[in-house]
């Protein structure tokens, strides 16, 4: 080779080794929580509750809505659970502590207080006779009662007015409500918190639940997830 082709090699080596590196491809963003899951509901709206484990009483409830064929985030906020934890619903047994994962419709929504200005969904004042039975020998297992049934004893039911500020406004969580299952468990709602962890539902603070109450549009079909991060409970293997 000549050596003016040599230095001409050479210098186009220096020019290649020096050049500006070729732009990285951006990351793909990840998907939205729903668009993991393996079912929602088949409605355009949906809260999911999760907790980082089984074992946790704390997580974070998230509401959503379907727009343009993609789920868009429309409000988040700090959620407890049950004292015990989660446990998959169709294995749960009352008075566990226990707060049911899987995928439940919203029946109806109540409260002591009014209905905030804005809720569309069907919203039922709580009065001094609204109890909910939880007693498993009762035809009104796991249903509003007003007056309390002749056949549910007050010793297995909850008086709903004396629940405040958990029941300043909640939603029914459909968990064993279309077919009870006697001993599943009943009374789970999404409600206000109140001192501490829940007795199975799943709680908000007041500001959140009258965000919620809002948000909710019956017509769009909501249900909740609930779920843990990973395992077995996964909200996304729901």
């Amino acid at each position: 080779m000549r050596p003016g082709a040599v230095a001409l090699a050479v210098s186009s080596l220096i020019v290649l080794g020096t050049g500006p590196a070729a732009p990285s491809l951006p990351l793909p963003l990840p998907l939205p929580l729903p668009a993991r899951m393996a079912h929602t509901g088949g409605g355009t709206q949906l809260i999911t509750a999760v907790a980082p484990k089984r074992a946790s009483t704390t997580g974070t409830v998230t509401w959503w809505n379907r727009e343009d064929g993609r789920w868009v985030k429309r409000g988040s906020a700090p959620a407890r659970f049950g004292a015990n934890g989660l446990v998959a619903g169709a294995t749960r047994e009352q008075g566990t502590n226990t707060t049911p994962t899987g995928l439940y419709g919203l029946p109806y929504a109540f409260g002591i207080k009014a209905a905030p200005r804005g809720t569309a969904y069907t919203y039922r004042r709580v009065h001094q006779d609204s109890w909910w039975c939880q007693d498993n020998d009762s035809r009104s297992y796991n249903r509003w009662s007003e007056p309390r049934a002749a056949d549910c004893r007050a010793a297995e039911s909850e008086h709903l007015i004396t629940y405040s500020p958990q029941y300043a406004h909640a939603l029914v969580i459909g968990f064993n409500y279309q077919r009870p299952v006697r001993g599943r468990g009943a009374g789970i709602f999404l409600h206000v918190h109140g001192r501490g962890a829940t007795a199975g539902c799943v709680s908000v603070s007041e500001k959140a639940m009258r965000r919620i109450l809002v948000w909710a549009d019956p017509t769009r079909r909501p249900h909740i997830a609930v779920g843990t991060q990973n395992g077995s409970t996964a909200v996304t293997r729901l």
